[in-house]
């Protein structure tokens, strides 16, 4: 009962735009950072290496080289904060965390990019 009564509060919260996205696909997420009364979108591009809950409670990790240093950032799914998700880049992992890409650097960080096999229609 509890929950039924969580679910219908949380419900007008959760975002339906959301773009369709996997472990493995390479993210331009733009984040609203306001610096004063101005408001701006920062993009914050990446590799998808995990996602986690479900729900309002639904986040996704973003890692990504910056000057041969690794950053991550976990993102909620349903932030007001999050402006879009663009895919650029779809890969295909055999995993459901890419937490392995940590150790690695240079070319060994690369992931197979996966190959869509649908036909345009015409």
């Amino acid at each position: 009962m509890s929950q039924e009564i969580m679910n219908l509060a949380v419900q007008p919260c959760l975002k339906t735009d959301i773009a369709n996205f996997e472990i493995g696909d390479t993210v331009e997420v733009h984040c609203r950072i306001l610096e004063g009364q101005k408001e701006r979108i920062q993009i914050f591009s990446g590799v998808v290496i995990a996602r986690s809950g479900s729900g309002a409670s639904e986040m996704f990790t973003v890692r990504r080289i910056v000057q041969g240093e690794g950053v991550e950032r976990k993102f909620p799914l349903h932030s007001p904060k999050i402006a879009k998700i663009v895919v650029t880049r779809s890969s295909r992992v055999k995993r459901a965390k890419l937490y392995y890409l940590r150790q690695r650097t240079g070319k060994a960080v690369r992931l197979e990019e996966r190959r869509n096999t649908k036909k345009a229609d015409k």
